[in-house]
C-alpha cells in the first residue's frame, strides 16, 4: 500500500512529500525530480515568486547511496522567500491583527475554507489551496514515476 501525503505552508519553510511504500532499492535520480520541479514552475499562469523560487528537492529520509531505503521518504523543496514571511508565518508568534487576511479572494478556496474549518485568519486556507503546495504533489510523483519505469 502507498501513502502519500504533502505538508508545508506557501510562505513557510518549505513544502514536503511523506511516502510510504515504495520499495528499498529503487534508483532515484535527483536531476529527474528537479526537472520535474522546472516544469511545474514553468506552467501556466505563474506569478512572479517562480522568479525567486527556484526549487530543487533535499532528501531528509529514507535514501541512502542514491537508492531508497525500506522505510518512508521524506523530501523537502525549502522557500527562499521565508525570511520575509517569519513573522507572519511563526508556529508560535501572534500575528498583528493588521497583518492578518479577512477578505476571501473571488474565485478562491478562501471563503469555503474559512467556513469549513471556523478560521478568522483566512491565511491559514490559502497557505494550503496555493499552486505553491503543489510542489510537494510534484516531489511524491515523481519518485512514483520513478518506480514505474521500473515495473
Amino acid at each position: 500500500m502507498l501513502i502519500f501525503l504533502t505538508a508545508g505552508e506557501s510562505h513557510g519553510k518549505g513544502v514536503f512529500a511523506f511516502l510510504q511504500g515504495i520499495p528499498a532499492n529503487l534508483k532515484v535520480d535527483k536531476d529527474f525530480i528537479n526537472n520535474e520541479l522546472r516544469r511545474r514552475q514553468r506552467g501556466y499562469g505563474r506569478g512572479g515568486r517562480q522568479k525567486i523560487e527556484k526549487d530543487k528537492v533535499e532528501f531528509l529520509a529514507g535514501v541512502r547511496e542514491g537508492k531508497t531505503l525500506p522505510g518512508p521518504i521524506l523530501m523537502a523543496v525549502w522557500n527562499k522567500d521565508f525570511e520575509n514571511w517569519k513573522d507572519i508565518m511563526s508556529p508560535f508568534c501572534k500575528v498583528p491583527n493588521d497583518k492578518r487576511v479577512t477578505r476571501p479572494r473571488p474565485g478562491h478556496a478562501d471563503l469555503v475554507g474559512a467556513l469549513k474549518y471556523n478560521q478568522k485568519d483566512i491565511r491559514n486556507i490559502l497557505e494550503r489551496a496555493s499552486a505553491r503546495e503543489t510542489a510537494g504533489r510534484v516531489l511524491g510523483g515523481s519518485i512514483c514515476k520513478l518506480f514505474l519505469k521500473e515495473v
